[in-house]
């Protein structure tokens, strides 16, 4: 009956396969609200600090403003992500060390 119990509690190779399509899909999801959060900041942030009079088209001016606010402000956000990541990496390993 032990011999039940432990085969009983053991994944098979189709519920392994199962949480790792979910843990993929949960992966990319947070991938896509990311993304979506980067972009939203970006057209906050740029709008405000660039369009101080909207109208009918974008002048030179604001176009140039903006295209410059976008690109400092990816890459500020893949600098923070790759310190972030790096971090959990280095804590992750640490913490598999320990164990």
């Amino acid at each position: 009956m032990s011999s039940y119990s432990s085969d009983f509690n053991m994944p098979t190779e189709s519920q392994e396969n199962r949480k790792q399509a979910v843990m993929d899909q949960v992966r990319n999801e947070l991938a896509l609200v990311n993304a979506q959060e980067l972009i939203n900041k970006i057209n906050e942030k740029c709008f405000s600090k660039c369009i101080t009079k909207p109208g009918y088209k974008l002048e030179s001016s604001e176009q140039t403003c903006i295209a410059k606010c976008m690109d400092r402000y990816m890459d500020a956000w893949n600098i923070v992500s790759r310190a972030y990541i790096s971090r959990v990496q280095r804590e992750s390993s640490l913490q598999g060390g320990s164990l």
